[in-house]
């Protein structure tokens, strides 16, 4: 008898991420993979894995470290890059801000989100990077869903949403200009639950902020933000120790908490499964203005 194999869902988004990766070390020169020690760059990593071992990496993980990161995920950061053997460079947004580059923000949560596009693309001059690696999916934000999987930035680093390429099926079109290089979502297809999910399949490891955890926090317009060195707290704010956990990992100054007991990626699955809440609705940065993310991105951002 034929038996006709089908591959499960989450079969199906590893093979097209594979894919992807595999087609970026065909098609670019100096490719490299953006990785902050967050739950989707560490599944890339572990996609590279699969699509390249025994072989080294074809490109070297990198990081703009803006100096406002949770120390969890920096250590994490780079015990991943040493267990597996793999170049990790980093570089610094305060680098940048002490060259006159980029102008810190003011005021109580001073974000660094924004101008660690100013080291990005000074990093990827550098080094000549025709291809950076990222994480983003198009179910976290509205511009992100304007994303294609081989996102063309100008000379400049800019993007223009008005001027895609088509993506037929799985091709590709990695060809550009000289100075131009090319953002790579490989796993645009996922969801927040898709990720999880193959995070539970596949017993990756990650950092325990995305786990339930005692921490000092205050509250900035109905968010729960971490209390840090990088916030001008006064005399109107009340720190209190509240049980919490993190969705998303950014900078300690933009990105909040959330109330929870998930101890276990199983929890956490069955917590997303009935959350009325977006993942990057814990995002500062995000609710500046309907666009914010979209005018982050034309300007080099991630």
């Amino acid at each position: 008898m034929n038996s006709t194999h089908r591959l499960s869902h989450l079969d199906q988004l590893e093979s097209e991420a594979i894919y992807i990766l595999r087609e970026v070390a065909a098609q670019f020169e100096r490719p490299a993979l953006l990785f902050s020690g967050g739950k989707d760059s560490i599944c890339l990593v572990h996609l590279a894995l699969k699509a390249f071992r025994p072989g080294k990496f074809p490109f070297p993980l990198v990081h703009i470290d803006t100096g406002h990161n949770f120390d969890e995920a920096l250590k994490f950061r780079d015990n991943l890059a040493e267990k597996i053997g793999e170049k990790l460079i980093v570089r610094y947004v305060q680098d940048s801000i002490d060259q006159g580059k980029a102008v810190e923000e003011k005021g109580k949560f001073p974000s660094r989100n924004a101008i660690q596009a100013v080291t990005l693309l000074d990093t990827i001059a550098e080094f000549k990077f025709d291809a950076c690696i990222g994480g983003a999916r198009r179910d976290e934000e509205k511009a992100r869903a304007k994303e294609r999987i081989f996102s063309v930035r100008d000379e400049f680093g800019s993007w223009d949403p008005k001027l895609q390429r088509p993506e037929l099926w799985n091709i590709y079109n990695g060809k550009i200009h000289v100075g131009e290089n090319v953002r790579v979502f490989p796993i645009s297809n996922w969801t927040e639950l898709d990720v999880w999910e193959y995070i539970r399949k596949e017993k990756i490891d990650l950092p325990s902020l995305y786990f339930s955890h005692q921490r000092e926090i205050v509250w900035r317009e109905e968010l729960v933000f971490p209390v840090s060195k990088f916030i001008s707290l006064d005399n109107t704010d009340k720190v209190e120790t509240r049980t919490v956990r993190f969705r998303t990992v950014g900078d300690m100054t933009c990105t909040a908490a959330v109330e929870s007991e998930a101890n276990s990626v199983d929890d956490i699955i069955r917590e997303i499964q009935v959350s009325r809440t977006t993942e990057r609705g814990s995002r500062l940065d995000d609710k500046r203005s309907e666009a914010a993310m979209e005018e982050r991105k034309k300007g080099g951002y991630f």
